[in-house]
């Protein structure tokens, strides 16, 4: 990763495991600190779900199949839908302070 970037997972435990940690800090990796469970801060989760439906719908039978069926739905998805998520952001993150790190809508 180049400067100036840093690196944001979701704390699933491999992610937050020692080696993993030790690698990234050996890398000089900067890590985003960021709450476990939080797929209301992550607008990429919006995305995933919509993958995942349009993916099923087509049934792939085996591994290659969902490369595939993966590769040509997200090319499928219209830039508006991440534009919009990118737009409605603001309120997402509003909503999420409001319920105090509770669950929101989105």
């Amino acid at each position: 990763m180049g400067r100036g970037w840093v690196f944001q997972h979701d704390n699933d435990p491999k992610h937050t495991a020692r080696i993993t940690k030790e690698w990234l800090c050996k890398k000089h990796i900067k890590v985003l600190a960021w709450p476990s469970q939080s797929p209301d801060l992550n607008p990429i989760e919006n995305l995933w779900r919509e993958l995942k439906l349009r993916d099923s719908q087509r049934q792939p039978r085996n591994l290659t199949d969902l490369e595939k069926t993966c590769v040509e739905e997200w090319a499928k998805i219209p830039p508006a839908v991440c534009a919009n998520l990118v737009k409605n952001y603001r309120k997402r993150l509003t909503s999420v302070i409001a319920n105090k790190g509770y669950c929101t809508k989105y």
